[in-house]
């Protein structure tokens, strides 16, 4: 089973752990609906068509709402500190979190010493605690974005904000980028690049770059790195090969993306709802 932890920008909404399901381009879990636009609900949104389409179990949350100020990030490291031994995961994929390298060292140990430790993913907020607890090995993905890795290129920034001005996130940096990171241990085993190009990584090497099909209105759309996270975990937590799993994500994203045909008032759930489409263009087995 996958599980996914992050955030939603509501401050009353409650810490809540479940099952999943998406209707009318809201998530639903528990009692609460939440609308499906960017961040971590849209990858929930893009892991549970995924997991449809494969025909394995939907997404089990752990959401809690957070607006920055960090409380539903406290809320759900605690949760996750006491419970997460509980429930039995395939792959867990951490997202929206405010970074807290003590809070991230208390889950993650609690992770380790699991009998049966599930595939770590990840992404955004949860993967700069990670860089900045020196635990980034400890995980089996990342999923950076070029100003992620960037941050996770500069062995001396504690915090992105502080990410030194000569380490460049542009395109044809990303191969160096790439080196840097693991270079002072602050990669996963694997990486999924998310850009202009897609670079597939494992252990400092560059195995795939997926470029094609290219839709410049995709830049000014929000979440559409956060749907690619969601349909590689899918992947990931149905048994697949990481490597094989990251390439295959990128194809699709990229192919949901043109399917539907986007412009820049287009909506995130527009591409979710071509995932589908994708997968049987590209003939992708079941």
């Amino acid at each position: 089973m996958l599980g996914i932890v992050g955030t939603v920008p509501d401050k009353d909404f409650p810490l809540i752990c479940g099952p999943v399901s998406v209707s009318d381009d809201k998530l639903c879990i528990g009692p609460y609906l939440v609308p499906v636009n960017r961040g971590t609900p849209a990858l929930i949104a893009a892991a549970f068509k995924t997991s449809e389409i494969l025909g394995t179990k939907p997404p089990f949350a752990f959401l809690a709402g957070d607006t920055g100020l960090g409380r539903g990030s406290r809320e759900l490291y605690a949760h996750l500190e006491k419970k997460i031994c509980d429930i039995k995961l395939h792959t867990l994929v951490f997202h929206y979190l405010q970074p807290d390298a003590d809070w991230h060292n208390r889950v993650l140990f609690q992770i380790q010493a699991m009998s049966r430790k599930p595939l770590l993913i990840a992404d955004a907020g949860f993967m700069y605690a990670a860089k900045m607890s020196g635990q980034a090995g400890a995980y089996d993905l990342f999923t950076p974005d070029l100003g992620e890795l960037a941050f996770l290129a500069d062995e001396d920034a504690p915090h992105p904000f502080y990410t030194r001005g000569f380490i460049l996130h542009e395109e044809n940096q990303a191969p160096e980028l790439i080196n840097r990171a693991y270079l002072h241990d602050n990669a996963a085993k694997y990486m999924l690049v998310k850009g202009h190009k897609d670079y597939v990584v494992k252990a400092g090497t560059i195995l795939e770059i997926i470029d094609s099909p290219q839709t410049e209105a995709l830049e000014a759309i929000g979440g559409t790195g956060d749907t690619l996270t969601g349909i590689v975990s899918a992947l990931i937590a149905s048994g697949r090969d990481i490597a094989a799993s990251a390439k295959t994500a990128a194809r699709i994203n990229r192919l949901a993306g043109a399917l539907a045909c986007p412009t820049p008032a287009s909506c995130v759930t527009e591409i979710i709802s071509k995932i589908p489409q994708a997968f049987s263009s590209l003939k992708i087995s079941r």
